[in-house]
């Protein structure tokens, strides 16, 4: 099978989104071939060069978003018409405005459904299929005129407040941002050779990812499927607080009808927790469309730890993970200071780098809290004048390994009040640490009741908990043991795989024939026609005279007719 693995700001770069998972796919399947179509976010991240490839990535094409290439396409009278007809129509569903009130032509929903999803596609593909024609649409986008189409539509009768209140910088803001996103339109990637010759393409993310994969199927019937570990859409609704009302809801308005399209045509959508397969679902994704497929972790680091879960220190909270502000720190070394109180022994390591320059002025900001909570413990008789708090880093003679970090503490802590799929939590889990989290994004899911929740932004909580623990190791030995082997079960990278690899499968399986591929030698590709797995019927019981013969307790309910020949068995 060839798949189209369709990236955004990750895969195959060193930095970025889904690039250690999608790297664990590729080699996981390398029965199969791989065409990796990447849209790169920076300079940085085309400089920083890209993984170590799989020998079964066949080809790799990139395109980056964050810069516009100049096509040179100089549209005619005509074309230029119907980009202002079909863009006009896409910027009035975002505003709100009632189908034929912005100025768009007629002929956009003469005999077509009048619903602002099919108002949105029949703008998207039309907007495509010109791209296609005329080699490009980069400059038609970054026009006066899309600026003018845009205004005209936030003016319209029915527009929405944000949109009518927008002034020419939120204009001009909301025109870049959909030149940007659009930019996939003028690529390429569509014909024949590219993304027609792939069995499925595979979007390992939502938002831009998805939309190559959505013109694959527009142009030559690929079918798609969608895999969100995170939220793209929740993530437009947090970006950029402090812009104008009017910039955020037609931004958020695009990605929303970007996301609802790629949920509908997608033969499938996986969700990696409950949390974002609920966003999915509000956003219109068929439940019947919708699976679970939790990341994927590599047990192996962990396994030494896990089969040893006897720890350096009983007396030790630790937490593992990137120093930001989202991991409210401030909180963990409040309910620390109410821990000392009852528990005079116990000592907090906290383990991990910050996250740029935001991350590293945080990380002073808690050496400074932590120095001010625990001002007289060179008085403390258990210590001996050091402080209860230590700040590191793996790759040091104590810590070389993120194993290392978690065996060195008897209870785990996570204390977020952001967060997606936590895999330090896993990685806790991994090694049999019992472990006290703040119930944020997927904790709960992936807790499954083999460790302590406790509310977010609550010391005092959170305190009790970690209490609870240090006092009674015998709970500790329980729930430990109960979450290694919860996160063997469901967190592994062989499950992430293998559900992958059944849904890769069952799409074929399901997919029309498009064409007949050829070897070197004339012989049919794997997968050019596909799996036959799939038969119509339904199925009912035989009747009770043919079961006394011998023969089936279930019969097809009307014919079945073979798809694929059938050996007959020797001497039948």
């Amino acid at each position: 099978m060839r798949i189209g693995l369709l990236t955004e700001g990750g895969y195959p770069y060193v930095s970025g989104d889904a690039r250690l998972w999608c790297d664990r796919l590729v080699r996981g399947l390398a029965q199969h071939e791989f065409d990796v179509y990447a849209l790169s976010r920076s300079e940085h991240q085309e400089d920083e060069g890209w993984v170590p490839l799989s020998p079964n990535v066949r080809r790799v094409r990139t395109a980056p978003l964050w810069m516009a290439e100049d096509d040179e396409v100089a549209l005619g009278r005509r074309a230029r018409r119907r980009f202002t007809e079909y863009f006009a129509e896409l910027a009035a569903v975002l505003c709100g405005v009632d189908e034929g009130a912005s100025g768009a032509v007629r002929s956009l929903s003469e005999g077509a459904p009048t619903s602002e999803a099919d108002r949105f596609a029949t703008a998207l593909y039309g907007l495509a299929e010109l791209a296609r024609e005329e080699g490009g649409l980069a400059g038609a986008l970054r026009s006066e005129a899309a600026v003018r189409t845009l205004e005209r539509a936030c003016r319209a009768p029915g527009a929405h407040r944000a949109a009518r209140e927008a002034r020419v910088p939120d204009l001009l803001a909301v025109a870049a941002h959909l030149e940007r996103a659009l930019r996939p339109l003028s690529l390429d990637w569509y014909e024949d050779d590219g993304l027609g010759a792939v069995d499925l393409c595979h979007a390992a993310s939502g938002g831009a990812a998805a939309l190559p994969g959505l013109l694959a199927r527009h142009f030559t019937g690929v079918p798609l499927m969608v895999t969100e570990y995170g939220v793209r859409l929740r993530t437009h609704y947090l970006t950029a607080p402090d812009a104008p009302p009017a910039v955020r809801s037609l931004v958020a308005a695009f990605e929303g009808r970007l996301a609802t399209e790629a949920y509908t045509r997608a033969e499938f959508v996986t969700a990696g927790n409950s949390h974002t397969r609920r966003w999915q679902e509000r956003c219109g994704a068929d439940r019947a469309k919708l699976r679970t497929v939790h990341p994927g972790m590599d047990a192996r680091p962990f396994a030494a730890v896990g089969e040893s879960p006897d720890c350096a220190d009983p007396d030790t909270l630790v937490w593992v993970g990137r120093v930001e502000p989202a991991k409210d720190l401030v909180s963990l070394l409040h309910a620390f200071a109410e821990v000392r109180k009852r528990e005079p022994r116990t000592r907090l390591r906290i383990v991990g780098a910050p996250a740029g320059p935001e991350g590293a002025a945080y990380l002073d900001h808690c050496r400074t809290l932590a120095a001010q909570l625990f001002p007289d413990e060179a008085d403390s008789p258990h210590l001996a004048g050091d402080n209860p708090v230590s700040f590191e880093e793996i790759g040091g003679p104590e810590l070389p390994g993120v194993a290392d970090a978690y065996a060195s503490g008897a209870v785990t802590v996570l204390s977020s009040v952001v967060e997606g799929f936590p895999a330090g939590l896993v990685e806790a889990m991994l090694c049999g640490r019992a472990t006290v989290s703040t119930d944020v994004g997927a904790v709960v899911e992936i807790i499954g009741g083999t460790g302590l929740v406790v509310p977010p932004r609550n010391p005092q909580a959170l305190a009790q908990a970690c209490v609870a623990l240090l006092r009674d190791p015998q709970r500790r030995a329980r729930l430990g043991a109960a979450a290694r082997a919860r996160a063997l079960e469901l967190f592994t990278v062989e499950q992430n795989i293998e559900a992958f690899h059944g849904i890769y499968l069952e799409i074929v399986s399901h997919a029309p024939v498009r064409r007949v591929l050829l070897d070197g030698a004339g012989a049919p590709l794997p997968f050019a026609v596909p799996a036959e797995a799939h038969v119509p019927v339904r199925w009912t019981a035989a009747s009770p005279r043919l079961a006394a013969h011998g023969g089936p307790g279930w019969a097809a309910d009307g014919p079945v007719r073979a798809t694929s020949p059938v050996p007959t068995p020797e001497g039948a």
